[in-house]
């Protein structure tokens, strides 16, 4: 039986934020495409959902500026 989610320990959680960013907050590693380490410098960072942000991967809050909507 899987543990349940809500109660397992996580070495790093994300949660969706309704029309804006992804947070991803505890241990974690952000790695490009290629095997590039992105240094995060934070335990919680803001990772774009909507395309627009000039500081890809991280979210600059454009998304509130073109309306950016989730499903």
């Amino acid at each position: 039986m899987a543990d349940d989610p809500t109660t397992a320990a996580a070495g790093a959680t994300i949660t969706a934020y309704p029309d804006g960013p992804l947070l991803v907050r505890g241990d974690f590693v952000l790695v490009t495409p290629e095997g590039r380490t992105i240094e995060t410098r934070r335990g919680t960072v803001a990772l774009c959902r909507c395309g627009q942000s000039a500081l890809k991967p991280f979210c600059d809050g454009t998304h509130k500026v073109i309306d950016f909507r989730t499903a």
